[in-house]
């Protein structure tokens, strides 16, 4: 029987009552945990999660925060096994410079890039679409459901305490929460996805009535299983994101078997966790007026990529006319 420590949701609590900027270093080894007890894994997360939870909820687009990438040699390796352990992070450094628009004018190169993603935004949520409709050549056959007050958000975002930040960099997609319970079809993955130190690779997912029903991989689908089943709503979607084939990401040719770099490489779908605030008028609902118009509640918020080079993305409006969003795994307008 595990103990969540006092200084541990003293610190949250603290937390929940500062609101502090936060910043978070990634730097994972992708076979870091590879070979760890997944059972015992599952049953710390679950035991730690009413507790996080409970103060998680109550700082909810109210923070500011930053996800960002630093290389670290295990990682470095991973990428560019055949270069020394100097040479393959200086590589890695080119790589998260290049890809998070670090330019001789960075913030100038961000200011463009946040309008672009704005005006992409601001167009889809013009279209009052109600379902996203998905085909692949590599079997990919899907529809997702979205909810009527949602609403499509990239780039910049502000916090409801007013402050304007940018969340991850990089940063490529334009995203909405779709309406829990109504996703339907297949989709496969075309990247591996780092989970929880471990790589699942090659694998699919089906879903009915808006929940994950099937699923298979040729690699740890065990963790994949276990992913999926971590609580109720863990089989549910909680993200559609659509970002396209040709982004910087893509283009630099590299796997980075991390999620915060290849989920910015192409279309991504996530599992678990929605969010409030792609629901147009979340700054005065609370978050159980959001949930009750279809935004998914879990544990867990787990993107796995989906994008590919022939990807068609059609949108299905509310008053039936159809568009093209993406077509041949790129933006269509």
């Amino acid at each position: 029987m595990g103990k969540f420590k006092v200084w541990e949701e003293e610190k949250l609590k603290y937390q929940a009552e500062v609101i502090p900027c936060r910043l978070f270093l990634e730097s994972e080894d992708p076979d870091g945990l590879k070979g760890i007890n997944q059972k015992k894994m599952v049953d710390v997360q679950r035991m730690l999660y009413p507790v996080v939870k409970k103060y998680r909820d109550t700082w909810e687009n109210k923070d500011q925060w930053c996800i960002a990438a630093v290389p670290g040699e295990k990682w470095a390796k991973k990428l560019f096994p055949e270069l020394s352990k100097k040479k393959a992070v200086e590589k890695l450094w080119e790589a998260i410079l290049f890809t998070s628009r670090v330019t001789e004018d960075s913030v100038q190169s961000w200011k463009e890039h946040n309008e672009d993603l704005r005006k992409r935004c601001e167009y889809l949520n013009s279209l009052g679409l109600e379902e996203l409709i998905y085909k692949s050549s590599n079997g990919t056959d899907f529809k997702a459901g979205l909810i009527e007050k949602g609403c499509f958000r990239g780039g910049e975002d502000r916090s409801l305490q007013g402050y304007w930040f940018n969340p991850n960099i990089p940063s490529e997609e334009c995203f909405t929460t779709p309406m829990r319970g109504k996703a339907e079809g297949i989709v496969y993955a075309t990247k591996p996805l780092s989970y929880q130190g471990q790589l699942i690779e090659n694998f699919w997912i089906r879903f009915k009535d808006g929940k994950a029903v099937e699923w298979d991989a040729e690699k740890n689908a065990e963790l994949l299983t276990k992913m999926i089943t971590m609580d109720e709503g863990s089989a549910y979607l909680g993200e559609c994101a659509l970002v396209p084939y040709d982004s910087p990401i893509n283009n630099s040719g590299i796997l980075f078997y991390n999620t915060l770099f290849d989920e910015n490489a192409t279309c991504h779908l996530a599992l678990g966790h929605g969010f409030q605030d792609c629901i147009q008028g979340y700054e005065d609902m609370s978050l159980e007026e959001c949930r009750k118009l279809g935004v998914n509640d879990s544990m867990i918020h787990v993107d796995f990529m989906i994008g590919s080079k022939d990807l068609s993305i059609k949108g299905k409006c509310r008053d039936g006319l159809v568009v093209d969003i993406f077509k041949d795994g790129n933006w269509a307008f």
